[in-house]
């Protein structure tokens, strides 16, 4: 005798679960609501209808555009890159003729000079000859030498970044702060830290140490500090507690656990942690430069400044190279740690 499975009941009506409902439908209304009036305020519009102008008179169906226009002139004024300097010997402080710098030569420039006439009281133009001083590259090896002075304000930096962020981590990862209170106002402390963009802080910084890289150094090692910080934290919190609780039964005090248990599985994530802060800090010594925190960025603001486009474009590719070589090390780097 046969025993028949009881087959599954059959719904009278299959009820289809609709792929929007009602609620995503109108929380989709108000934020498409939302969003326009929020592209409306920031010029959306006006960017898509003038970048439309843009390829439109690009591609030959209308005259010209104003950011066609703009562009154009950018790129005439960039270009050629300057990569010599001409100085007057007059003007240069110790200048020996027979100890030249490397690859420069002396020679003769012709200018025209406006004076007064004491007979006739009248302004004459006259052209005269000066020396001058002419070195080849001179404005590209200047252009190295500062971008080498932001890469040591970025390196400095994360070294203070660190000193700071390591004691903030271990006060406030929850299972080593000595008090509940200790642990909220380290983790309040890196919050606030992070909170403070460098740009702002650097501001306040140039205006307590003058201009110089001293005032870069201290903006982007107390913004870092706390970024390192709370990701140092995290990492302790989440170290694994095995090795912990076997010298914990041995007796070991926490320093000693911190030391032998702890530091060990984390260090391989803090170096990389210091590595991207080191590599973020480089870019952004690019910037704060430009409010007098020194750095390649403070000559690139004055040149700007001076419509000096020309220069402004050889600091520009001086920055490039170096990111692009600082990627290519950095992922080596990283590949041989990890």
């Amino acid at each position: 005798m046969s025993v028949q499975s009881p087959s599954p009941s059959q719904p009278d009506q299959w009820r289809l679960k609709p792929a929007f409902p009602v609620g995503t439908l109108l929380l989709l209304l108000v934020a498409s609501m939302l969003l326009t009036w929020s592209a409306h305020r920031t010029e959306i519009d006006r960017m898509l209808v003038q970048s439309g102008e843009a390829v439109a008179a690009a591609a030959g169906f209308q005259e010209t555009s104003q950011v066609l226009k703009g562009l154009g002139r950018i790129a005439t004024d960039l270009f050629p890159l300057q990569f010599s300097e001409t100085r007057e010997t007059a003007r240069l402080e110790n200048f020996d003729p027979n100890n030249l710098p490397p690859l420069s030569h002396l020679g003769k420039k012709e200018v025209r000079e406006s004076r007064l006439n004491s007979s006739t009281m009248a302004m004459e133009e006259t052209t005269v000859e000066q020396e001058v001083l002419i070195q080849p590259v001179g404005y590209l090896w200047h252009a190295i030498v500062l971008m080498l002075q932001t890469i040591e304000i970025a390196l400095w930096g994360t070294i203070l970044a660190v000193i700071i962020a390591v004691p903030l981590a271990i006060l406030g990862a929850r299972n080593y702060a000595p008090h509940p209170a200790v642990y909220h106002a380290s983790r309040a402390q890196c919050s606030f830290l992070r909170a403070m963009p460098e740009l702002i802080s650097a501001l306040f910084l140039v205006l307590a140490f003058g201009f110089g890289p001293i005032a870069g150094v201290l903006a982007l090692g107390l913004h870092t500090a706390g970024v390192l910080g709370k990701f140092f934290a995290d990492e302790i919190e989440n170290s694994d507690p095995g090795p912990q609780d076997a010298l914990r039964s041995t007796g070991a005090n926490r320093v000693k656990v911190l030391g032998y248990a702890v530091f060990p599985q984390v260090l391989p994530s803090f170096l990389a942690y210091i590595q991207y802060i080191l590599e973020r800090n480089i870019r952004t010594a690019t910037v704060i430069g430009i409010v007098g925190a020194g750095g390649i960025g403070q000559e690139l603001k004055g040149r700007f400044e001076m419509f000096n486009f020309s220069h402004v474009s050889t600091i520009l590719l001086v920055i490039l190279i170096t990111v692009m070589v600082l990627e290519y090390l950095t992922g080596r780097l990283r590949g041989k740690l990890l």
